[in-house]
């Protein structure tokens, strides 16, 4: 079991990055974390922020070198480059500064704080942002895809770090689709490379692994499509994916909704690819996660993961959060821990407008249905609260979508409640109108309340032993519901007992 902290001023002396989504953060050996740029309110940055994971301690180091624009010491402001380390050195290329792509190449040198413009050689990468780089043992680096501002790229560079040798990798057979947003991660001699946003636009879920990489396995470079057991992720980009010993973590990103496909949603889910049994899983998390994002950052120190940054389609966050071990020192203080986070940063266009015009899709916040309502001008109230559990008859929206949908067919408010529970059992997530979500909500919580009083006089808190089978009895109002939570909802809520009506 896992859990969610957010980050207290008791955790780390000094101050941690500002809000900011598109960044940069790598390990540095197991004593640091570089955090480098990204993007808060349309304005790109080239600041650093380093944790000395062994004081402690946040610090802004005064760094030295050149630099490519009048006064600036290290690369321009950017955001959606690559990012990698290898022993003190953490190397930078590409990514996006306005609506320009960058293919400019740096290297910091962290045992002095010195940046270095690197001159390469060999076969260039063109300029791109949004691409993914791993490490390749202690010395190489390769980059996959990415976006160049006309399209989506689907190049494999390998980068000799002690040459400065770019090579394009010449790989034959079944290649993946171009992408941009997706994640790479080595594991043992493979590439891995998972989503993405591809050619056309659809964000995709498909599992790569390159071969070919390691010079002394005498392999030809080729790409094969795994398709693993298990309860695989959902399609994303703008995730994350880190090693967590025999594990993968998967954290965040986002993807477009199935029930409303217009329309964007982002993920605050962890799932684990087991490198022992080969197939995903569910990493169970033991309270509530942190609010929803892409396009963050997530480096693991020691036991525990460092979430920093992101954005969710309206709000760029600044939250540092803890995901750790049940026995961690950290978990003990969640009976304390502060409320749900408020963004710190509100900017609805934050990723620019050419980043939305290349997506061409609308983005929402963290619960979209308060979106989807505020763009179709749509009222539905919504209490703060569950509890207490109403009858049928003093649930006046519940009285009202059974008025409308019955007519004057039925005179009696109860047959009413009764034939629109029959209508909802029968009925098909698309159909569902939005005014009925928080009439079925409720309804779903009452008709499980009354099963588990009935079942047991002496339940404190009916239904708390039911909350896997019922997913959706402690959530407060509908608000809190994604789009892909409609489906489940009315899945379960046909499952349930119909019970008399309390009059």
């Amino acid at each position: 079991m896992h859990y969610w902290v957010r980050a207290t001023s008791s955790d780390f002396a000094g101050t941690p990055p500002q809000p900011r989504s598109g960044h940069s953060a790598v390990n540095i050996g197991k004593s640091k974390v570089v955090v480098f740029g990204g993007l808060v309110d349309k304005k790109f940055l080239s600041d650093i922020a380093v944790y000395d994971t062994e004081a402690k301690l946040w610090f802004t180091p005064e760094c030295t070198g050149s630099g490519s624009d009048d006064g600036l010491v290290g690369p321009s402001p950017r955001a959606f480059h690559v990012a990698v380390a290898i022993d003190c050195h953490m190397f930078i290329f590409g990514g996006r500064s306005g609506g320009r792509r960058l293919g400019d190449f740096w290297v910091l040198d962290t045992d002095i704080w010195q940046w270095s413009e690197l001159t390469s050689f060999g076969d260039m990468p063109s300029p791109r942002d949004f691409a993914a780089a791993a490490a390749v043992g202690n010395r190489k680096i390769v980059m996959f895809g990415g976006w160049d501002g006309k399209k989506w790229l689907s190049d494999v560079y390998v980068l000799d770090t002690i040459s400065l040798e770019w090579m394009e990798l010449s790989v034959s057979g079944t290649l993946p689709h171009p992408r941009c947003g997706h994640s790479a991660t080595m594991v043992e001699k493979r590439l891995l490379v998972y989503g993405g946003r591809g050619g056309g636009g659809p964000i995709m879920g498909d599992l790569w692994a390159l071969k070919g990489l390691i010079e002394e396995e005498n392999e030809a470079p080729g790409w094969t499509q795994l398709k693993l057991p298990g309860q695989a992720p959902s399609p994303r980009c703008g995730h994350t994916v880190v090693s967590g010993g025999h594990y993968l973590l998967m954290f965040g990103g986002h993807g477009t909704g199935g029930w409303l496909s217009r329309y964007d949603i982002y993920y605050n889910d962890c799932i684990i690819l087991d490198r022992v049994s080969a197939q995903w899983k569910r990493l169970p998390i033991g309270n509530e996660p942190p609010p929803a994002r892409a396009y963050h950052s997530m480096t693991v120190i020691g036991s525990r993961y460092l979430l920093i940054g992101g954005f969710d389609g309206k709000s760029t966050y600044g939250d540092p959060w803890w995901l750790v071990p049940q026995d961690d020192p950290i978990a003990k203080r969640l009976t304390a821990s502060p409320p749900r986070n408020i963004p710190e940063s509100r900017d609805a266009a934050s990723l620019n407008d050419d980043f939305q015009n290349q997506f061409k899709e609308s983005q929402v916040e963290k619960f979209p249905f308060a979106e989807l309502q505020r763009r179709l001008q749509i009222s539905v109230p919504v209490s703060n609260s569950r509890l207490p559990i109403v009858s049928e008859l003093e649930d006046k929206e519940l009285l009202e979508v059974a008025s409308r949908l019955i007519g004057g067919r039925i005179s009696t408010s109860d047959k009413a409640i009764e034939a629109l529970r029959e209508h909802w059992k029968k009925s098909d997530p698309n159909l569902v109108k939005l005014k009925e979500l928080g009439p079925l909500l409720r309804d779903y919580q009452r008709l499980i309340y009354r099963h588990y009083l009935e079942r047991s006089a002496s339940d404190a808190e009916p239904g708390i032993g039911e909350k896997v089978m019922h997913q959706f009895y402690h959530v407060k109002n509908v608000s809190q519901l994604h789009m892909d939570d409609v489906p489940k909802l009315l899945a379960e809520y046909k499952l349930l007992p119909v019970m008399s009506i309390d009059k």
